[in-house]
């Protein structure tokens, strides 16, 4: 990618990074992001290898698992564009706890974390920048443990749909989820086997929550789907 587009793509998707940097830190940002392109399904990074990058996520969807008991699959996070992931282990001196993976063909930003840490100790607000992102993403994973852990499977699975509407929102017919998951991977969402998660969908579309057609969800009582999500 030529300077000049590098730069565009900077700072019209990394414009609340980009506002808070001097222009030194924007030319060394400049000469030092790469554009990365991810298959489907492709690895970004995986369980115990050595955080080297910032990653931001421009286009497509991120999902950031972990592998637990059995080899059974946990998915911890979602990605939008346009987020950043992939440095808390390294400001935490430890190597990755998760694996993160393309959901769909996606474009991502890569910056080296040594940088990033060289510019934070310059740069209070930048500083600050990755505080608070840190503080919601521990605030988001402190709400999930609970979700996780205190719902039923109904309280689960609806709670995982709002969580892709909330972080995808809708095609343009303004019901269906614009994100098509395999039922394994909302069930690794929800925290409860496949089977059930097609047995707890097959219910939610008998009391007209949702239609389904393979892997597109629409929904279409979304005021329910909010209800059970609610009290579990």
């Amino acid at each position: 990618m030529i300077k000049s587009a590098l730069e565009k793509v900077i700072h019209e998707d990394m414009a609340e990074i980009w506002s808070i940097l001097s222009p030194e830190e924007k030319r060394k940002i400049a000469d030092n992001l790469q554009i990365h392109h991810f298959k489907k399904n492709q690895l970004i990074y995986a369980e115990g290898d050595e955080p080297e990058y910032l990653w931001c996520l421009f286009k497509g969807k991120v999902k950031k698992s972990k592998e637990g008991i059995g080899g059974r699959v946990q998915i911890l996070r979602l990605i939008r564009p346009v987020q950043y992931f992939g440095y808390r282990a390294f400001f935490a001196n430890e190597p990755y706890v998760s694996s993160a993976t393309a959901f769909e063909p996606s474009a991502l930003g890569a910056l080296p974390l040594e940088l990033v840490r060289d510019m934070i100790q310059h740069n209070i607000n930048l500083a600050w920048f990755f505080i608070r992102d840190l503080s919601r993403n521990l605030g988001g994973s402190d709400t999930k443990i609970v979700n996780l852990t205190q719902k039923h499977i109904r309280g689960r699975l609806a709670e995982a749909l709002i969580v892709l509407l909330e972080n995808y929102g809708y095609e343009d017919d303004g019901t269906t989820l614009r994100i098509y998951m395999a039922r394994e991977d909302l069930a690794n969402l929800s925290n409860m086997t496949t089977s059930n998660a097609i047995r707890t969908l097959t219910a939610f579309v008998n009391e007209k929550i949702l239609f389904v057609d393979g892997r597109r969800i629409r929904i279409i009582n979304e005021p329910m789907l909010r209800k059970v999500s609610k009290f579990g």
